[in-house]
C-alpha cells in the first residue's frame, strides 16, 4: 500500500512537471522604454511612461485634459507605431467646492455625529477638518465617512474632543 502511495505521488510529480515546464520556457516579448521619445513632443501627461512590448507600444500616465492623452497617441503612430494602448488615465479637475457640500452632507445626515461641530476644507481633494467632537469614537467615525467620499485624496484630522 505504502509503495502503491509512493508511486502514484511520484507519477503525480512528473506529470505536474511535464505540464508547467513548457511555461516556464514560454518566450516573452521583449520591452524597450521608449518615453525619452516623447521628451520634446509638447504632449503634456504626467508621469507619462512609453514601453514598447513586442512590437505594440504602451502608454500610460495622468492628464486633467483628454486632447493630451490623445496627443500621446498620435505622437506615437507618428514614431512609426501601428499599434497603441493608450493607457493614459484622464483625471477630472477637482472640484473642491463639491467636495466640501458631500462632505458637509454626509456629516449633517450621520446621527452618530449629533453634538459635534465639523468644519471642513478642501484644496486640490486634501480635505482638513477642524473642530470638536463629544467623544473619540467620532474623530474616527467622522474620518472614515470623510475618506468615502469621491473626489478625496487626502483627509487631515485637528478634530478636538470638548
Amino acid at each position: 500500500m505504502r509503495n502503491e502511495n509512493l508511486r502514484t505521488q511520484l507519477i503525480a510529480a512528473i506529470f505536474a512537471v511535464v505540464l508547467i515546464a513548457p511555461a516556464a520556457w514560454a518566450v516573452q516579448p521583449d520591452s524597450k522604454d521608449v518615453t525619452s521619445l516623447f521628451a520634446n513632443s509638447g504632449v503634456v501627461v504626467d508621469g507619462l511612461r512609453a514601453i514598447d512590448v513586442g512590437g505594440i507600444l504602451v502608454l500610460r500616465g495622468r492628464t486633467l485634459d483628454p486632447a493630451q492623452a490623445e496627443a500621446a497617441a498620435t505622437y506615437a503612430k507618428s514614431l512609426g507605431y501601428a499599434r497603441v494602448a493608450n493607457l493614459v488615465r484622464v483625471d477630472q479637475a477637482t472640484d473642491d467646492a463639491k467636495i466640501e457640500r458631500s462632505i458637509e452632507r454626509q456629516l449633517a445626515l450621520t446621527r452618530g455625529l449629533d453634538g459635534c461641530n465639523i468644519k471642513i476644507n478642501s484644496q486640490d481633494g486634501a480635505v482638513r477638518m477642524t473642530g470638536t467632537v463629544q467623544q473619540e469614537l467620532q474623530k474616527d467615525f467622522a474620518l472614515e465617512l470623510v475618506r468615502n467620499v469621491d473626489g478625496v485624496k487626502s483627509v487631515q484630522s485637528d478634530l478636538q474632543r470638548f
